[in-house]
C-alpha cells in the first residue's frame, strides 16, 4: 500500500487522536482537541511522546517546546497468561501495573475480578482474552464468554480468531466470530482481535485485517504468544497500512526490551502487549 504525503500526514494524525483518546477512556470517533487547534505541538508539549509513538522521527516547532516525556508505560497491556500463573503472581501484575500506568493488566478470564479489586481506584484496564489461544472455539461460546468476562469486570477483550476457517477462505464464518463478540461489548469495552501472525501470509493478514475493522473491532493484534511466533515490525507495519488510522494495532508476542517496543510503534503499533513491561519502563529511566 503507497501513501503520498498527505495521507501519511492524516495518517499521523489520527493515529494521535486515538492514541489520545484511548488513554483518556474516550471513544476515539469522538475524541476532538478544541485548545490546539492543529497546532499540537506548540500548544501542548506532552503530545510529543505521541507524536514519536505514531512514527515521527523529527519534529518541528516553535521555541519553548519541552522534551517528550517518557510515557512509553501508558502503550503496555501488562501480560500474564500462563496456565500455571498463581494468585500471587497476579497480585504482583496487578501493583506493578499501578505502580507504572500500565494500559492494562491482561489475564486469563480466571483472574478478572481478582484484578478488578486489585485496581479499584486505579487508571488500569483489566484485559483478558477470548477463545484463548486457539480461536477454534464455537463462536457461541466466544459471545457468552464476552459476556461473562465484562459482568465479572473486563474493560478489555482479546479475542482469538478461527485461523484455520481464515485458511479456509471462509471469511463470512471469521466476521460472524468476529462480530458476535462486538455485538455483546458494552459501550466502553474495547475488542481486539487476535490473527496470529505467524501462521498466515502477508495476503492472510491483510484479509484477517480488512476483516476485523469491517465487523468493528477496535484493535487488531499480532499474537497469542503461543504459536511460536511474535511481532514483528514487517507485520506491525502492514495491519497499519491495512487498517488505516481509526482501528489500533497491538503488538504482541516476544517484545521484551525498549528497543522491541520503540521499533514496533515506531512501525504502527499503538499497543504493546508484554510480560517484560517493568524491564522495559526500567530501562527508559535508565
Amino acid at each position: 500500500m503507497s501513501l503520498d504525503a498527505a495521507s501519511i500526514d492524516a495518517l499521523a494524525e489520527r493515529i494521535v487522536a486515538d492514541l489520545l483518546a484511548r488513554q483518556s477512556g474516550a471513544s476515539p470517533r469522538e475524541s476532538v482537541c478544541s485548545n490546539c487547534v492543529g497546532n499540537c505541538v506548540r500548544q501542548c508539549a506532552f503530545k510529543l511522546d505521541d507524536f514519536i509513538a505514531a512514527g515521527a522521527a523529527r519534529i518541528g516547532a516553535a521555541p519553548g517546546v519541552g522534551a517528550p516525556k517518557p510515557g512509553l508505560a501508558a502503550f503496555i497491556d501488562h501480560t500474564l497468561l500462563k496456565p500455571d500463573a498463581r494468585e500471587s503472581e497476579i497480585d504482583q501484575l496487578c501493583a506493578e501495573a499501578a505502580q507504572h500506568g500500565f494500559a492494562s493488566v491482561c489475564v486469563n478470564p480466571v483472574f478478572i475480578e481478582r484484578c478488578r479489586r486489585n485496581l479499584a481506584g486505579t487508571k488500569v484496564k483489566t484485559c483478558t482474552v477470548i477463545g484463548f489461544p486457539l480461536g477454534a472455539t464455537l463462536t457461541q461460546v466466544k459471545a457468552a464468554e464476552a459476556r461473562a468476562a465484562q459482568d465479572l469486570g473486563a474493560e478489555e477483550l482479546d479475542m482469538v480468531i478461527p485461523v484455520g476457517l481464515l485458511k479456509s477462505g471462509r471469511h463470512d464464518l471469521v466476521q460472524a466470530d468476529i462480530a458476535a463478540v462486538v455485538a455483546v461489548r458494552g459501550p466502553n469495552t474495547v475488542v481486539k482481535v487476535i490473527i496470529e501472525t505467524c501462521l498466515l501470509t502477508d495476503d492472510e493478514k491483510r484479509a484477517a485485517c480488512r476483516i476485523a475493522a469491517a465487523a468493528g473491532a477496535d484493535y487488531v493484534k499480532t499474537s497469542t504468544g503461543f504459536a511460536g511466533g511474535g511481532a514483528t515490525a514487517h507485520d506491525v507495519a502492514l495491519m497499519r497500512a491495512e487498517v488505516g488510522p481509526s482501528v489500533g494495532v497491538k503488538a504482541s508476542g516476544g517484545v521484551k526490551d525498549l528497543a522491541a517496543m520503540q521499533a514496533l510503534l515506531a512501525a504502527g503499533a499503538t499497543r504493546i502487549g508484554a510480560s517484560a513491561g517493568v524491564r522495559i519502563v526500567k530501562e527508559l529511566a535508565s
